[in-house]
């Protein structure tokens, strides 16, 4: 009886999940948000400073990797920190040439600290200018 109720425990479980699309990188993924606990995400070990950077954006859910990728992209914050007004830009890491522009990175606009809704083409708090409007 107890293997039958554990069984069905996860055909309902499987049930619960939807594909959805990564609001990041575009692909599909399960999430069974209503049932946290069980979601693939909650497998992720996230760092607390990851955990309070996902707080302040205007995602959803994420998928895996997304996660993943966010997490080593806030550690990398302690390796390159940010270099405040003035301060030392490193081509790669903090922007990148675009003809006669530069171009802000993702992980320059992270380590910046905030969200500054302007839409930016790497955006990674997941803000888009049409919720402004």
């Amino acid at each position: 009886m107890q293997s039958f109720l554990r069984c069905r425990q996860r055909v309902i479980n499987s049930m619960a999940e939807k594909i959805k699309i990564c609001p990041r990188c575009k692909k599909e993924f399960n999430c069974n948000s209503e049932n946290i606990y069980v979601c693939a995400c909650s497998k992720i070990a996230l760092s607390n400073v990851t955990k309070s950077f996902l707080a302040n954006t205007f995602f959803n859910c994420l998928c895996n990797d997304c996660l993943i990728e966010l997490n080593l992209l806030v550690a990398k914050e302690k390796e390159y920190p940010f270099p405040g007004r003035g301060g030392d830009l490193i081509e790669g890491i903090h922007y990148y040439q675009e003809g006669e522009y530069r171009v802000f990175t993702e992980f320059y606009l992270l380590s910046r600290g905030f969200c500054c809704r302007s839409g930016c083409r790497h955006c990674p708090y997941g803000f888009k200018k049409r919720w402004a409007e």
